[in-house]
């Protein structure tokens, strides 16, 4: 194992922060893995993950059981973890720029489609290969003006040629549950089973280029420019792995969320570790168009009726909100059944305030499909 410090500075007069990547295996040997954790910062839940992760990873390198490369970076925002606003933490934003830090990642297809013009042909593997040569290189031509962009792209940079990336976040309250893209449905089904998501996720465009499609949106990108002539199959397993809520920071979720994860890489022939028997799996994967945000009709008190990871039926009261002063007291319900996966942890909401999630069977939404 080494470790890597990548300082992210746009001018020498200013502040400079320092990410810290840990490397694991040889390149080359086998299957790329790159993982990453708390992009937003202060999604604390995934850095103790890594904190295990990197225990286990290093012990197995010392064994020489890693039959590949992994690259793990424990804090992924070094840019976040610095802001805070009144003394509360602040990581979701980039606050000199107000972009989101899982936004705006350069989505490398759209020079690729121009500089692989006549280049790729039948041989899958041979186009994997100069696919991820020329994806490198149009990150290299990649200039932010931001600290923020820079950070982007560094830690694109190191996953844009992966077999499989993982990004641990968390939601604010929550039972687990993931993302990826529509053609990854086989692949992430294992992951989701080890750790027991109640809900996966997929579309083949979520909007607002986060990181996992930036890593994992060029390959099907690609295949619907150059079509069937060519051979190209979606090599990167990118997943976001939302890790329950932000108040979940526990040991006895966070050991067995990394031993899960570890039996991912072991299925994947990355890890030589024994093979644990697959549980039972609590879902199936639905499509991102079918998650229906539900929001608070008038102010109030947020009073919760429904446990997370309950079914709930269309019409079925999830929550009520309290006006304390009307009296008013107003159920907030689906218009469609679903797992009901995702909340706010705020207890007193404004109108139009998020309250939570469900998620669907059949998709109704379209366009911009994450929240800001």
């Amino acid at each position: 194992m080494h470790s890597t410090k990548h300082p992210i500075a746009i001018e020498d007069n200013v502040a400079t922060f320092q990410l810290t990547s840990f490397h694991y295996g040889r390149p080359g040997a086998g299957k790329k893995v790159y993982i990453q954790a708390s992009l937003h910062a202060d999604e604390v839940p995934a850095m103790l993950v890594a904190h295990f992760l990197r225990q286990e990873l290093d012990r197995l390198d010392a064994e020489g059981r890693i039959r590949g490369e992994i690259i793990l970076v424990p804090a992924a925002n070094p840019i976040g973890l610095s802001q805070t606003i009144h003394g509360t933490p602040f990581g979701r934003y980039d606050l000199s720029t107000g972009v989101n830090f899982n936004r705006a990642y350069k989505h490398v297809a759209d020079d690729l489609k121009r500089s692989l013009e006549g280049k790729l042909g039948l041989d899958a593997e041979a186009n994997v290969a100069l696919i991820r040569e020329h994806a490198r290189a149009s990150l290299a031509e990649w200039a932010p003006t931001t600290s923020g962009g820079l950070l982007k792209k560094i830690l694109l940079s190191m996953a844009i040629d992966a077999d499989i990336m993982l990004d641990l976040h968390c939601d604010n309250e929550a039972v687990l549950h993931m993302y990826a893209g529509e053609p990854l449905a086989d692949a992430v089904q294992p992951l989701a089973t080890l750790m027991g998501a109640h809900a996966v996720l997929l579309a083949r465009e979520s909007g607002g280029e986060p990181f996992d499609e930036a890593c994992s949106r060029l390959w099907w990108d690609l295949l619907d420019h150059f079509g069937p002539d060519v051979a190209i199959p979606p090599a990167c397993a990118a997943i976001t792995v939302e890790l329950r809520g932000e108040s979940d920071v526990r040991y006895d979720l966070a050991r067995p969320d990394a031993a899960a994860l570890l039996q991912y890489l072991a299925r994947e022939g990355v890890l030589d570790i024994p093979l644990a028997s697959l549980p039972q799996a609590l879902c199936a994967p639905t499509p991102l168009e079918a998650v229906e945000p539900l929001s608070a009709p008038h102010s109030g008190v947020l009073v919760f009726l429904k446990k997370l990871g309950d079914r709930v039926e269309a019409g079925e009261t999830v929550a009520e909100i309290v006006n304390p002063v009307t009296g008013t007291v107003t159920p907030v319900q689906p218009q469609r059944p679903g797992v009901f996966f995702a909340s706010t942890a705020h207890r007193h909401l404004l109108r139009g305030m998020h309250v939570c999630k469900i998620a669907g069977e059949t998709a109704f939404r379209a366009g911009n499909l994450l929240s800001s």
